[in-house]
């Protein structure tokens, strides 16, 4: 892996492999995936293991990922970086609606500060943008929460090339996350922007929620062969190849799985591998 550091709105020095928090939740995010103490165990052992970038978000649970990253994590070390989400209501598994008033976006920020245990947080993600309501207003109250000093740096959650330029018309932000992989690029016009303005971005699904087994799975796995690595550490490891802002955070619920995605950070892919795999995606 290429520069393995980052920092995010050129302060926040991140290591660029982090930990998504999403799967210490059940499924369709809702309630709890393990006990309380394997997921503090997997979230200690990833800050042990050097990540310094720990992404969550208020609707996982709901609540739930926010509260163990505190249980796990606080007092935060120096150097960690906190990113979370808000501007989703979750009201059951896979069943969520986007909620973008001024009000509704402050109190889920106020709400996720007191569940992380923290006055600040380092980097406030709005998870959709709410089409009901105008950029200017939700953006606008984020920027707000920003001079109040209960968040750090703001960042967007699934938008488009024209969205996010809009977005910095009117205000700073610092980070983009969409869905990114090996196999699905469609967000590549947003990375490219990400490029030109210095903006981290941080790719959801970065092993493609099961692609691997698709279409690039013999020639991702002779890749992986060649270093004597598995084919998902080679598709993590592509990602910072890809791009010099890319952050990827893969999660997941176990230890075992944790240390092989971990590994990416050892991968040094040469051209021919990124050549190869940079084929996959058209």
């Amino acid at each position: 892996m290429t520069g393995k550091s980052f920092d995010i709105a050129g302060e926040l020095r991140v290591r660029r492999l982090g930990y998504g928090t999403g799967m210490l939740t059940g499924p369709g995010y809702w309630g709890p995936r393990m006990e309380p103490g394997q997921a503090v165990a997997l979230l200690r052992r990833a800050v042990e293991r050097g990540v310094t970038l720990i992404d969550t978000a208020d609707n996982y649970g709901p609540g739930l990922a926010e509260e163990l990253v505190a249980r796990a994590l606080h007092p935060y070390p120096v150097g960690l970086v906190l990113a979370t989400k808000g501007g989703v209501v979750r009201t059951a598994p896979n069943v969520w609606h986007v909620a973008g008033r001024p009000e509704r976006l402050r109190a889920m920020c106020e709400a996720s500060l007191r569940r992380l245990r923290t006055e600040t947080i380092d980097l406030y993600q709005l998870h959709r943008l709410d089409p009901e309501v105008p950029m200017a207003d939700q953006l606008g109250t984020l920027a707000e929460l920003r001079r109040e000093g209960k968040i750090r740096h703001i960042g967007l959650d699934t938008v488009t090339a024209g969205e996010l330029a809009r977005g910095l018309e009117i205000t700073e932000i610092a980070s983009v996350q969409n869905r990114y992989n090996l196999l699905d690029r469609e967000s590549e016009p947003v990375l490219r922007m990400c490029e030109e303005r210095g903006l981290a971005f941080l790719p959801w699904f970065p092993l493609g929620n099961g692609a691997l087994a698709g279409p690039g799975a013999a020639e991702t796995a002779r890749v992986a062969r060649r270093h004597g690595a598995t084919p998902g550490q080679v598709a993590l490891a592509w990602l910072p190849h890809r791009s010099p802002v890319m952050l990827p955070t893969p999660g997941t619920g176990s230890l075992a799985h944790l240390e092989d995605n971990l590994g990416a950070a050892d991968v040094s892919l040469t051209p021919d591998d990124l050549a190869a795999l940079d084929r996959l995606g058209g």
